[in-house]
């Protein structure tokens, strides 16, 4: 049987996403990049070149980037083995990911429990730990990209096997489960209970590993083709270095602080990456918005779409944890 949060924890997730702060601090990131974008380049200049993007291509790059989300609910499906609830975990996944990019300072990431928890009946500590895994995986296919980035710009046997052993890395996830059943963790301190359910979160055999990466690895895929294609046509560089990009927009989440629909945070994460490789500040900003004009117009696309898809009317029945064993 699923375990359930209390109503206290429930409402503790819109109490959060209304915290003031957070929002102040992501409307002056945001009023920041306004002023900064009209002063470097011009919104008018800057905006001039969609008008000569191929409405094809618009929506085939549109089609792979919403491909990789539905990917992203075929995961979600498979970790918590939701097998004949695609639906809901669709709607789950398209309005958590909305929350996510529209949201200042991360608080979309606690829509996930929020909504497992509604939808599914799963303890909000449970969804939280298993969210964490997930993005562990998400985070394990980005630095193995980094290799294939690394070959691109200066090709070497070294990044190849560097990568291999990376991968296998991913073997070491089997001990981890094994340590939630640890008795060091089995009592009831306050840090022990949350340690051992994260470890206990941990996907726990080699097909359900390879099973789970293989989706990671194809939802990043068709997102960063996505990226990279629509970022060349702004940006005419190599391959390499609009991965580079790319990668430093999307890891523009582990900064500090992230402004209202990631402004700010995703194009100064995005120059940061461009910059050191020899692209003007000015033509990098530029490419950085653009990139980012695209993420949140699909994200609005998809997000509404989520909204129009049936939720369940009452938590389906869950389990404590997940079914990727």
């Amino acid at each position: 049987m699923p375990r359930f949060a209390s109503g206290k924890a429930l409402r503790g997730v819109p109490a959060a996403l209304g915290r003031w702060s957070n929002w102040l601090i992501g409307g002056l990131l945001f009023v920041v990049l306004v002023l900064i974008v009209e002063q470097a380049v011009g919104w008018r200049q800057l905006l001039a070149p969609w008008r000569e993007l191929s409405a094809g291509l618009l929506l085939w790059l549109f089609v792979l980037t919403a491909a990789s989300y539905g990917l992203r609910a075929v995961r979600v499906r498979d970790y918590f083995g939701l097998r004949d609830r695609f639906t809901p975990v669709l709607r789950l996944t398209l309005l958590h990911n909305a929350a996510n990019n529209l949201l200042p300072m991360r608080l979309g990431e606690l829509v996930f429990p929020w909504l497992m928890r509604r939808y599914f009946g799963y303890g909000l500590v449970v969804a939280a730990a298993s969210l964490l895994w997930l993005r562990v995986l998400d985070l394990h296919f980005l630095v193995l990209l980094g290799f294939l980035i690394l070959e691109l710009s200066h090709s070497s046997w070294i990044w190849w096997v560097g990568g291999g052993l990376w991968l296998g890395g991913l073997g070491v996830l089997i001990p981890i489960s094994k340590l939630g059943e640890s008795a060091v963790l089995v009592g009831s301190g306050r840090l022990r209970g949350p340690i051992r359910q994260f470890l206990q979160s941990t996907p726990r055999n080699p097909w359900s590993i390879l099973r789970l990466y293989v989706w990671t690895a194809l939802i990043w895929g068709l997102k960063f083709i996505a990226f990279t294609s629509l970022l060349r046509f702004f940006l005419p560089i190599e391959t390499w270095r609009l991965l580079v990009g790319v990668m430093g927009a999307e890891l523009s989440s582990v900064l500090p602080v992230h402004g209202i629909a990631g402004t700010g945070s995703y194009e100064l994460a995005a120059v940061a990456a461009l910059v050191p490789l020899g692209i003007e500040p000015r033509l990098a900003l530029a490419a950085a918005v653009h990139l980012h004009l695209f993420l949140l117009g699909s994200t609005l696309v998809l997000g509404a779409l989520g909204l129009l898809l049936p939720a369940p009317q009452s938590p389906l029945t869950g389990n404590d944890g997940h079914s990727a064993d």
